[in-house]
């Protein structure tokens, strides 16, 4: 695999500039997507395929606040490249919002929300991609900058996958950038502040079991191993097949990058937490693909559990495989129910597990559904595990074909009561318009009383073509 590294670059910047800050705010960096800093989770919609301005696909973010009773729509922000203070212009086919993620990137208290634009133009080059970082402050999201891209001439689609963290172990937090072409993987060093100077980074190139042509379809960061302050889980295609390929990263400061791949069970989404509160995080794999599209996948499609250890992998237990014929799993595996498409770690009841949500967007007929599982000290049990979908008593709507509900799943909490909601993107929801659920969390697991349900309609999001609201959501 090949590397670059860039120490201090930007020709003639100047030295990174102190941004001044409340005093209550300059010591704790807040909680990713806690834009606001009230302590409670933000919610981030991604809908790429959204029109702005009579612009195709030139996509949307909108970002609902949570509250003491969970997320609350009147207090919102839309985002496209036609916002003030966004850079760029909303243009056909740039698909921003096509991937998400978030971080306190400036210490400042308040969660900053990075964003991905896989298809946009730059500089006459059709689908380099751009990244841009929206600043979370006292009153939400506002103000952006431009993510430096040091190898323009050797992406693109720079930005389809987002991960953040602290990768090289220096106490900053840093921006993992997935893209395709010659150059698939990038990590943007920090700090990263509001303007002065980009502080360095590295990009890689593939290895043989990797497809330049799809690049890294999605990543994932956790501290997987105890050794390293986070660690990313990354996601591709092989070359001839296009089936999936995923790798754990456990040292990203490695300069030899063939040295930090340590092989993971295949699939195209992943998740990290602790699940059983052993003090290591866990690997969650999902893996939707029939065994005739990827010989790694399932009849119906499955999730593989990697437990964790004090060395990173736990070599001395056998991951978990699940599908819906695993015994107490509710339903049956199908073909084409593309159970795996999306999971999700977050802990429901507030026992201190981590639970795993998992979509099955193509159930009956791409109706979708969703299926919780509970996390135990002796790690993922299926016991107790429940199903649901819009024909569940209590969510709203109805199940139909093409729905997807379950493309996207979400475990976060966005009441500050130490319980995740499950939120549920389905973005084929009344013929592509797309639809966001969320049930609050309860010492019993995910309750529908009180269900939440919207579209785009009701967050400023355009209705015309398919804008698919709900196809990204928190990663």
């Amino acid at each position: 695999m090949r590397t670059r590294v860039l120490a201090i670059v930007v020709a003639g910047a100047l030295a990174p500039l102190a941004l001044t800050v409340p005093a209550a705010h300059a010591a704790t960096a807040a909680a990713p997507y806690d834009f606001n800093g009230d302590g409670r989770a933000d919610l981030a919609v991604g809908a790429p395929d959204a029109t702005v301005a009579g612009q195709s696909k030139a996509g949307a973010v909108s970002v609902v606040y949570g509250s003491s009773t969970g997320l609350r729509t009147a207090t919102r922000t839309l985002i496209t490249q036609n916002t003030s203070g966004v850079p760029g212009t909303a243009e056909a086919g740039d698909a921003f919002g096509a991937a998400v993620a978030s971080a306190d990137l400036n210490k400042d208290g308040y969660a900053d929300l990075v964003i991905g634009a896989p298809g946009e133009d730059v500089d006459g080059d059709t689908n380099d991609g751009t990244v841009v970082v929206v600043w979370g402050g006292r009153s939400g999201l506002s103000g952006a900058r431009t993510v430096v891209d040091f190898w323009h001439d050797e992406v693109d689609r720079y930005g389809q996958a987002l991960a953040v963290g602290d990768l090289d172990g220096d106490g900053d937090t840093d921006i993992a950038i997935g893209a395709a072409g010659p150059i698939g993987l990038s990590f943007v060093d920090g700090p990263i502040s509001r303007s002065g100077s980009w502080q360095g980074g590295s990009g890689s190139g593939f290895p043989d079991s990797y497809s330049p042509s799809y690049g890294i379809t999605s990543l994932s960061a956790g501290r997987v191993s105890p050794a390293w302050s986070t660690s990313l889980v990354v996601h591709g295609r092989q070359p001839r097949t296009g089936a999936a390929v995923t790798h754990l990263v456990t040292d990203p400061s490695i300069g030899n990058y063939t040295d930090w791949m340590e092989d993971l069970p295949a699939g195209t989404v992943s998740a990290i937490g602790d699940i059983d509160k052993d003090g290591y995080a866990d690997i969650a794999i999902g893996n939707p693909a029939e065994t005739s599209a990827d010989p790694a996948g399932a009849k119906g499609g499955k999730v593989t559990v990697v437990y964790g250890g004090p060395g990173g992998k736990d070599t001395s237990r056998a991951p978990l495989v699940i599908g819906q014929d695993t015994a107490g799993v509710p339903g049956a595996a199908e073909t084409g129910d593309a159970f795996g498409s999306s999971v999700y770690l977050g802990d429901v009841n507030g026992d201190g597990y981590k639970d795993v949500a998992v979509g099955a967007p193509g159930e009956d007929s791409g109706a979708g559904s969703v299926t919780l599982l509970y996390g135990t000290a002796s790690g993922l049990t299926t016991k107790g595990s429940v199903s649901f979908t819009q024909n569940t008593a209590g969510v709203p709507g109805t199940a139909e074909k093409g729905d997807r509900f379950g493309a996207r799943v979400l475990l976060a909490d966005h009441s500050g009561d130490h319980r995740a909601e499950l939120t549920v993107g389905g973005p084929g929801e009344n013929a592509g318009d797309g639809a966001v659920w969320s049930l609050r969390g309860a010492s019993a697991g995910p309750t529908t009383a009180g269900a939440l349900s919207f579209g785009p309609s009701a967050i400023g999001v355009s209705m015309a073509g398919t804008p698919r609201y709900g196809s990204v959501l928190n990663n």
